[in-house]
């Protein structure tokens, strides 16, 4: 789990443990103490260095087994000011960085409509009225996968498009690892694809391998932790094997019936195993082996993409509520209701007091 030096054999390497040991009034060592007993430990085999090395050891094993501190992977995270500048995908106060590289655009769109006095057209947008009522198929749980396929190839676009420099590497080239037979441009690295063109190779791949919307959604966070920790970019001549891999993680770490490598294959037709093999190991090693989402991430991934598709005037497809469905929707209601009633009860059990003698009084829906 990374260098066994700096992660799991000093107690010092994890920011959480540092902070802990330093809140309590104990022996906690810090770096000069440690450094005094490895200096002891190789002075020589005499009792007393082999004596102050066994007693610094035994200060870093809590548990008293004497051997290292074996540091967890939930303890591996940065300080809270890095974090937050850094770290997007694994921080959920962090804004994310397809939605701040997409303001900039939105901006001069918005200035150059009031400059030129363009109308904003007709508006598409439908609301519910005492007849019909309009609900968003897409919720955070069950997002629409084509339009959460739009947003997410869109924030891919926002990505390449104002990117801040072209740095790479070779695993992720084009030109090195082509995807096809197909000759590459010697310019292929200076033209930044459209929206449209990102969109289909996303598609694509989303429909052959029957992926899930939650899949993209996780694809976009393992794509900005890449950048983050990789220090790279995505530009026109590595874009399409770093979303590929993310695709690949993502899909692995999502569904409980992953696709397999060779089943890219035959996707992509032209790209062997050997290199799908060597791409995912580089990308698990470029995010250090960290494939963790909070859902606290994953839901601010959700909105801002939300934002994105508002922003750019991508909706979410609106259907009117049919019989069918609001009856499955107070089907759903009646179950959560006699659910909330067994608590309620239970809650009256344990406790006599006043608070649990208030009644909630709700008010029937009538659908006609």
């Amino acid at each position: 789990m990374g260098n066994t030096v700096t992660c799991c054999v000093s107690p010092d390497a994890s920011p959480k443990l540092s902070r802990a040991r330093g809140g309590g009034g104990g022996a906690a060592p810090g770096p000069d103490r440690w450094a005094d007993a490895y200096q002891a430990a190789a002075a020589g085999g005499g009792g007393g260095g082999s004596g102050s090395a066994e007693a610094e050891s035994g200060d870093s094993d809590p548990g008293g087994g004497g051997g290292p501190h074996l540091q967890h992977i939930s303890d591996r995270e940065f300080p809270d000011d890095l974090a937050l500048e850094s770290n997007p995908s694994d921080h959920p106060r962090a804004s994310t960085i397809f939605l701040s590289k997409s303001q900039t655009d939105v901006r001069e769109k918005r200035k150059s409509n009031h400059i030129n006095h363009v109308s904003p057209g007709q508006l598409t947008k439908k609301y519910s009225s005492c007849s019909t009522i309009f609900i968003d198929d897409s919720t955070v749980s069950q997002p629409n996968l084509r339009s959460t396929i739009k947003c997410v190839t869109l924030a891919i676009f926002y990505h390449i498009k104002n990117r801040d420099s072209d740095r790479s590497l070779d695993i992720f080239d084009e030109k090195s690892h082509p995807l096809t037979r197909e000759e590459v441009p010697d310019d292929y690295y200076k033209h930044d694809p459209d929206h449209k063109h990102i969109y289909r190779f996303v598609r694509t791949l989303f429909s052959a391998a029957q992926l899930t919307a939650e899949c993209a959604i996780v694809t976009l966070v393992y794509l900005e932790r890449l950048l983050t920790y990789a220090e790279i970019d995505i530009c026109p001549s590595n874009w399409k094997r770093i979303v590929l891999g993310a695709i690949l993680l993502a899909s692995k770490v999502w569904d409980d019936q992953a696709v397999w490598n060779v089943d890219y294959c035959q996707i992509l037709k032209d790209i062997t195993v050997e290199d799908m093999n060597e791409m995912e190991r580089h990308f698990l090693e470029l995010l250090q082996f960290n494939i963790n989402v909070p859902a606290s991430v994953y839901a601010k991934y959700y909105f801002d993409l939300r934002s994105l598709a508002d922003d750019n005037n991508l909706s979410f497809l609106l259907e009117p509520l049919s019989k069918e469905r609001a009856q499955k929707l107070e089907a759903i209601s009646r179950l959560c209701e006699d659910k909330y009633k067994d608590l309620s009860k239970a809650a009256m059990r344990r406790s006599f007091s006043a608070d649990n003698l208030v009644g909630i009084r709700r008010s029937n829906a009538i659908l006609s």
